[in-house]
């Protein structure tokens, strides 16, 4: 598959598009997912341009899995959930939606306690200012960790 540079996370690295960022690094960027599951669902990408996992250059893995885990933890901390996915999708058939490789740090609350049925996307806009919040409160849990 041909990498398409007018998908939104491509724009998002450019600047033409907005992202409440809650992570960036010189190879990778994480940013609350517009379209939440949960709050504090947060998408981690790599700034190399690659559709799937298969497409990613090889120096792009281990710095976008340190991201991947520096950002779940961070999750983890602000939201305190009892469990929490880490989900990546490769094609439409196993349902990813934007053709840029990236990650879902999602977490996770028993139906009984308010959480949401599992599903891989959200259906509903969330509320920009509501984001904002989320992404202070995961950005406030990375400070902490930071040496």
């Amino acid at each position: 598959m041909a990498y398409d540079q007018s998908n939104i996370f491509a724009r998002i690295l450019r600047g033409e598009a907005d992202a409440h960022v809650v992570l960036d690094e010189e190879r990778c960027l994480a940013f609350m997912d517009v379209m939440p599951q949960s709050p504090g669902h947060t998408l981690v990408i790599p700034r190399e341009p690659a559709a799937d996992l298969f497409e990613l250059g090889a120096a792009s893995v281990a710095p976008l899995a340190l991201a991947v885990q520096r950002v779940a933890r961070a999750v983890r901390a602000a939201f305190e959930p009892p469990g929490l996915m880490v989900a990546q999708l490769n094609g439409q058939a196993a349902g990813q939606s934007v053709f840029h490789i990236h990650f879902h740090v999602i977490p996770r609350w028993p139906q009984r306690e308010g959480g949401q049925p599992l599903a891989m996307h959200g259906r509903a806009l969330a509320d920009p200012k509501e984001l904002a919040a989320h992404a202070a409160r995961i950005r406030e849990a990375l400070a902490a960790e930071s040496p």
